[in-house]
């Protein structure tokens, strides 16, 4: 166990657990409000899962650590046939939750299988280019896990979660590239891949997207000028101009935000930026963005010091998996994209993300260790 805390990743951990417990305090300013007025709760409901599933999460993420990559490696294919079949059965088991069967109804919690398989995709994918590396110069061999995932994605795509499904293929994209397939291949299956997109953006222009439901299309066409359509779709996103307007330099104080009063239907999830913004102001919002630039630092640090592919690998899909989530959030926040209802990693609510989050960076802190300790091995042998 020493030797598991010695080569830990302190300066993530502690600003990775610094962010947790800001976000802790924000779900619980942005949802008391909402909790109370809206849904005949405990105005502490939100705040009281939240904080459940971080201690869940951090439980979850002591054993991982723990545990050597080489045990994930053998676990690697049954955890992605899990996530497979979980999502495949999500029509005919799942809930709807605002206008999406994303989810299972557990009773305790709803549990949204499309989150598990970013980052189970991010280590069987690394898993798979590693054991195969010597593979990699066939076609089937290299894109076998690209189009298994791309199998996952048609399944997010249907239920159907839109934001989901740019992520997850962003993730997949990103692991390929950077993976040990020939560099022929990889340019060859990029242009065969930019051919199928044109391809689906003509059809789809061409259909007048109706390939795509009434509020993917909606959320594609009307993100622009929001305050033109107050009354309408750009609601949100106004009322998040007007929360960021508010706040200033300082903010209005801490639990003080006049737009969480149901002007912001569920300001602790998809716009809780806006509310920290106005709360505690654009200099804790600029802050909280340099520390989402250092927490990407030290992630892509240690994947930079990784003594295998694989890990190399996994750290460099868990940077794009935060960073994806982080833009996508704050640009569609900012009607500079549409508005996807993806969460503000560390910050927002939500059980399955959280949780998520936690597990991704266990696995980083892992590679972390056995950095350490391979290193610690070589200067023993010198």
């Amino acid at each position: 166990m020493k030797k598991i805390m010695k080569h830990l990743d302190k300066p993530l951990l502690i600003v990775a657990l610094l962010l947790f417990a800001l976000g802790l305090i924000m779900v619980f300013s942005a949802s008391n409000v909402t909790a109370y007025m809206s849904h005949a709760v405990s105005p502490y409901n939100y705040f009281i899962k939240q904080a459940v599933f971080l201690i869940g999460g951090l439980f979850v993420a002591f054993i991982m650590i723990c545990i050597p990559l080489k045990i994930y490696d053998k676990y690697s294919n049954l955890a992605m046939f899990i996530g497979l079949v979980a999502l495949a059965l999500l029509p005919v088991f799942g809930v709807e939750i605002n206008d999406a069967k994303s989810w299972y109804d557990l009773k305790i919690f709803n549990l949204q299988p499309s989150e598990f398989m970013k980052v189970i995709t991010i280590l069987w994918m690394a898993c798979y280019y590693e054991k195969k590396s010597k593979k990699l110069d066939k076609y089937g061999a290299s894109l076998f896990p690209v189009v298994i995932s791309l199998i996952a994605a048609y399944f997010m795509f249907e239920q159907p979660d839109l934001g989901t499904t740019i992520i997850y293929g962003v993730i997949i994209c990103s692991i390929f590239w950077i993976s040990p397939v020939k560099n022929m291949l990889k340019l060859k299956t990029g242009f065969i891949a930019m051919g199928i997109l044109l391809l689906g953006a003509i059809i789809l222009f061409g259909t007048g997207g109706t390939l795509l439901r009434d509020r993917q299309v909606e959320r594609l066409t009307e993100y622009k000028n929001p305050c033109d359509k107050l009354l309408s779709s750009g609601n949100q996103v106004c009322n998040s101009y007007i929360a960021i307007n508010n706040g200033g330099l300082t903010g209005e104080g801490l639990g003080n935000s006049t737009q969480k009063y149901l002007y912001l239907p569920e300001p602790y999830t998809d716009f809780i930026y806006a509310i920290i913004v106005e709360e505690l102001g654009l200099v804790v919002g600029i802050g909280l963005i340099l520390a989402y630039i250092f927490i990407l630092y030290r992630i892509l640090k240690i994947g930079r010091e990784s003594y295998t592919d694989k890990g190399a690998m996994i750290c460099f899909g868990v940077a794009v998996y935060i960073f994806i989530h982080i833009a996508v959030n704050l640009l569609g926040l900012f009607g500079l994209i549409p508005m996807t209802g993806v969460p503000l990693p560390f910050m927002s609510y939500g059980g399955s993300f959280t949780v998520c989050l936690i597990i991704a960076l266990a696995l980083v802190q892992r590679i972390s260790i056995e950095n350490g300790l391979t290193k610690e091995k070589e200067l023993t042998k010198k």
